[in-house]
């Protein structure tokens, strides 16, 4: 392992939850948007790969989620969604390449929610951590 990799892997175990989720939401979206420029220059290879990786993060950010939360059911339905509506864009391609923006919408709410959150979280950590020290 070089000196960037073994950097790079470090990072990623040094983030938060929040950043880390934040993390896969970017790829995602990444991927996405690469899918829509692979498409528009008919580069099927790059699409195909776009896709498959959307849905595996999909599919992980789904089987992360804790059931023991009420919110859990209906993130659970949007990812379910979104992985069928994946499916059908890579099987359509041409015919359902506008379905891309939608899933883009969704995931770009959905990180931005977890941003927010995660703001949250952390001034509440900064406002305990004040009152108990000072």
């Amino acid at each position: 392992m070089n000196g960037y990799q073994k950097y790079k892997e470090q990072s990623i175990y040094s983030m938060s939850g929040v950043e880390l989720l934040l993390m896969l939401y970017d790829e995602a979206l990444k991927r996405l948007r690469m899918a829509e420029c692979a498409l528009e220059d008919k580069d099927y290879g790059v699409f195909d790969n776009c896709i498959t990786r959307t849905v595996r993060i999909v599919r992980y950010l789904n089987s992360i989620l804790d059931m023991e939360q009420p919110i859990s059911q209906e993130f659970r339905r949007i990812y379910e969604y979104m992985f069928y509506d994946l499916g059908a864009i890579r099987a359509g391609r041409e015919r359902r390449k506008d379905d891309i923006a939608q899933i883009i919408r969704i995931m770009s709410e959905f990180r931005a929610g977890f941003e927010e959150a995660g703001k949250e979280v952390r001034e509440v950590r900064v406002a305990t951590t004040r009152s108990v020290t000072g």
